[in-house]
């Protein structure tokens, strides 16, 4: 069931959990998604970078709105950081419920400017916008990229930036990087200063490069306000794992239907530790689907 991000996060605000936000960077992760999704009964966020987007093809889309329409699972199709106004509106015209517009390395009042022109766009034709304030840190090994510091969110700021932009969610850099944290790197959240961001922004709080922190804190998190957390690194990984273990059993194969069944558990397995950890298994029984159905069908009528 195709909803819009903010629908989503509206009810995972009132209910206590977190939707997860994975990249389906492959068409086999996208099936991972799905049959996860269906199984657990938990609303997910189907997120692709621009740079996975040109990978895959524009195409790929239709894919995803075509699950997600196939599926009474409550999930949005969201572009993931998206850095130019152009890229958002070209993701709004492909069929994208969400776009993310990451203007967090500039000025703070240029990344307002930028965020609010894509709100009065996506809001035109009622798709969802994320903002980011503050900047996430950066390992290396992450096509999401990021900032070599960390620049933590200042509570007043975001309260001004939400106010100025009238943006549907607001990514807050409260410690965590983007991919696979090197060895003896030790993460810590300042979960304080996400109860003062809590105490003064009103809309639904992201936090981004969520893979690879300790699951103590990010469960704290969800219970201090995080309303989705964005997951690609750690899904990628145990995948390309799974790939790497079926050629080193097996050796060479040529045929992926034979190869990717034992990846895509691996990759679900990770997916499920996930939705556990941010309380969202079970949560379809949350949404109305049947009000959604319904108001969905007059939509398309």
């Amino acid at each position: 069931m195709l909803l819009s991000m903010k629908e989503l996060l509206t009810v995972a605000q009132k209910n206590h959990f977190a939707v997860p936000a994975f990249n389906a960077g492959t068409g086999q992760l996208l099936t991972a998604m799905m049959e996860s999704a269906e199984e657990k009964q938990a609303p997910v966020i189907l997120e692709i970078h621009p740079d996975e987007l040109r990978f895959l093809r524009d195409s790929f889309i239709s894919s995803a709105i075509y699950e997600a329409n196939h599926t009474k699972v409550p999930m949005a199709i969201h572009l993931d950081h998206g850095g130019t106004y152009e890229q958002c509106i070209h993701a709004i015209q492909l069929g994208f419920t969400s776009v993310m517009i990451d203007g967090s390395l500039l000025p703070f009042e240029e990344n307002i400017a930028l965020t609010r022109k894509v709100v009065e766009a996506a809001h035109a034709v009622g798709v969802t916008v994320e903002g980011e304030l503050g900047t996430i840190g950066q390992t290396g090994d992450s096509i999401e990229g990021g900032a070599t510091k960390v620049t933590y969110t200042n509570p007043q700021d975001a309260k001004k930036f939400v106010e100025a932009t009238g943006v549907d969610c607001l990514a807050v850099a409260i410690g965590t990087a983007h991919g696979i944290y090197p060895k003896g790197f030790k993460p810590q959240l300042k979960l304080d200063l996400l109860n003062e961001i809590r105490a003064v922004v009103d809309v639904p709080l992201v936090l981004h490069g969520g893979s690879s922190n300790p699951d103590k804190e990010i469960a704290e998190s969800v219970r201090r306000g995080i309303c989705k957390i964005n997951i690609s690194s750690d899904i990628k990984y145990s995948f390309m794992k799974g790939v790497e273990k079926y050629l080193h059993d097996h050796g060479f194969e040529r045929e992926p239907n034979v190869i990717y069944p034992s990846c895509i558990r691996m990759a679900r397995d990770t997916i499920e530790e996930k939705m556990a950890l941010f309380n969202d298994m079970d949560k379809v029984k949350c949404f109305d689907v049947a009000a959604i159905a319904k108001q969905n069908l007059r939509m398309v009528s």
